[in-house]
């Protein structure tokens, strides 16, 4: 057997909290706070990945919504914008295991392997995962919520709609597959102006309307687009369960962050 390669937490103790305890607390608190929604098991969540003190509201929110999928969901693909370093296409880990304070998650490697044989924009990027927060504060919410699952991580850099959009469907699965999305919104308006800006990203979310999603609109704007290129023809319904920004969670009003969160769900559900 290969010896594992773990890809260690690099915002443990600053986005969110190093001691296992605490942070299951911490989870579980934002849980139990999040309104109680009405809606099938969704196929898909977007929702944003800053620090918890800021957007864990906004993403239990969504995560909510898996507490009964506990058990039915073995898989989950998660997809975030690259912050760290410069990545064309997408970029893979060779990690075997994505660690967080509650353990170790498993890798699903074959598919990655594949996805780098079958698309020539993605590839092995170890540097795009080791420091990068996108993904990595989205785990513990998934680890409270489903418990066990094997993870596909994803670092989305310059890369088209249709390229994204290929690699989902490479990896859609059927009911034990979940996508997530991580995304923040405007970055650094004052209130009025995010609020402003953040409900026309919003709208064109619900929509699908990829074309009015921009550089201003949101940081994971391109997993966000590939997603919505393909959600129609899956015959997926969207929900927004949350709209915020970081002067309603835990910041000032003069310089803000925003944060939504949406559950987009199979029109059969």
């Amino acid at each position: 057997m290969s010896h594992p390669i773990v890809r260690q937490p690099a915002v443990a103790a600053a986005f969110y909290p190093g001691d296992a305890l605490l942070l299951r607390s911490q989870v579980q608190d934002f849980l139990n706070a999040a309104p109680p929604l009405k809606t099938g098991f969704p196929k898909a969540i977007i929702a944003p990945h800053a620090g918890y003190i800021y957007s864990g509201a906004v993403a239990a929110s969504a995560y909510k919504a898996l507490i009964p999928a506990k058990g039915r969901i073995s898989r989950v693909v998660l997809l975030g914008p690259a912050h760290r370093s410069m990545v064309f296409g997408l970029a893979i880990s060779a990690a075997t295991h994505f660690a967080t304070p509650l353990g170790n998650v498993p890798v699903e490697r074959d598919t990655l392997d594949q996805l780098v044989r079958d698309f020539d924009y993605v590839k092995e990027k170890e540097e795009a995962h080791a420091l990068e927060h996108s993904l990595e504060v989205h785990l513990p919410f998934l680890q409270e919520t489903l418990g066990q699952f094997k993870l596909i991580p994803l670092v989305v850099g310059k890369a088209e709609k249709q390229e994204v959009g290929q690699v989902l469907e490479a990896v859609w699965g059927g009911s034990e597959t979940l996508i997530v999305i991580s995304t923040d919104l405007s970055h650094y308006h004052d209130y009025a102006t995010a609020q402003q800006k953040d409900r026309k990203t919003a709208e064109a979310i619900e929509n699908f309307d990829t074309e009015a999603l921009d550089y201003e609109s949101a940081c994971g704007r391109n997993p966000v687009k590939g997603l919505l290129s393909i959600a129609t023809q899956h015959q997926l319904t969207i929900q927004r369960v949350d709209l915020r920004n970081s002067g309603d969670t835990a910041g000032s009003k003069d310089r803000v962050v925003g944060y939504g969160s949406w559950l987009l769900t199979p029109m059969s559900a």
